[in-house]
């Protein structure tokens, strides 16, 4: 008997959990990489809970989930990693109390650890242009995956997209005539970025020359190709970024940095916070403060020019 209703009670969990996903895709619109995150730190919270003896959601309470995020911190977990987790118990319980799935909200008092704000790398100008400059030459002779590299990087600095976005890009998506991009971005949202004209350059060697020797029957309509023709997954992308780094002799810099790089660098050339918060999707001007990294000499600048006591 014990058995069987252990069995219940595990798969009433399930689902719980099930519908919790379906909430946070359709109501909250979370991407399908965070769902997956959340689903998976309630399905370990749960499980935790568990062998400690609160078999029911409503036996879960605040003790079990500080012993739970205690036992990853033994682990040396990282502190996003708890923040996240954190983070995702919270938005559970908050919405199984709405729907009366627990009487009362476990996770009330239950504290975020606190993450360090850490930026990804910067190149300078000089740098950038020899990175883009050497992916060029190196696309020269038209070899197609050279042709594809070159192309990846000028469209991540061009327009600063992630490259969750840009390796989600579809031919279609690419206004050649208009030089713009249209990706989306998180939550669903939809938005298109311009891009130059080496940029330009660069998608009509690659649309040209370079797709068209990689692609196979089912490539469908994806922008940016793998050797064997699939679409270039955000692993191959984060490995050509680094490769390039380092063939063209400058510092490290994953795919993130080159888009912290872009807006680095449309600051210091006079653009504005709000337009760089549109190029970049993000939904708060607090994000894009906390994100984009003014250099000291541009404030002190702007400061000499502008101000009526310089």
């Amino acid at each position: 008997m014990a058995v069987v209703e252990i069995t219940r009670e595990a798969q009433s969990r399930a689902r719980l959990v099930a519908d919790f996903s379906a909430h946070l895709e359709a109501q909250r619109g979370m991407s399908q990489h965070t769902v997956r995150a959340y689903v998976g730190d309630i399905d370990q919270m749960l499980a935790y809970a568990a062998r400690h003896g609160r078999t029911t959601l409503a036996d879960v309470d605040l003790a079990a989930l500080r012993g739970w995020l205690a036992s990853m911190a033994a682990q040396h977990r990282a502190r996003t990693t708890l923040a996240r987790r954190s983070a995702a118990v919270r938005t559970f319980f908050a919405w199984a109390t709405r729907n009366g799935a627990v009487p009362a909200d476990p996770s009330l008092r239950l504290a975020s650890p606190k993450t360090a704000a850490s930026l990804p790398g910067v190149l300078r100008q000089e740098p950038a242009r020899d990175l883009l400059d050497g992916a060029r030459d190196a696309a020269a002779e038209g070899e197609p995956g050279a042709l594809r590299d070159w192309v990846l990087v000028e469209l991540l600095y061009a327009t600063g997209v992630r490259v969750g976005e840009l390796c989600g890009a579809d031919v279609s998506d690419v206004d050649l005539g208009g030089r713009t991009l249209r990706v989306l971005g998180k939550g669903g949202k939809e938005r298109v970025v311009p891009f130059g004209k080496p940029a330009a350059t660069a998608l009509e060697a690659w649309l040209g020359r370079g797709r068209p020797a990689l692609a196979q029957p089912t490539t469908g309509d994806a922008l940016l190709l793998g050797v064997r023709g699939g679409r270039l997954d955000q692993r191959q992308a984060r490995e050509i970024v680094h490769r390039l780094a380092a063939a063209a002799g400058v510092d490290d810099i994953a795919p993130h940095g080159l888009r912290h790089s872009a807006a680095t660098h449309l600051l210091e050339g006079g653009s504005d916070l709000r337009s760089v918060q549109e190029l970049l999707g993000h939904a708060s001007l607090a994000t894009t403060q906390r994100y984009t990294h003014i250099s000291a000499d541009r404030l002190r600048s702007a400061y000499a020019l502008a101000h009526p006591r310089a």
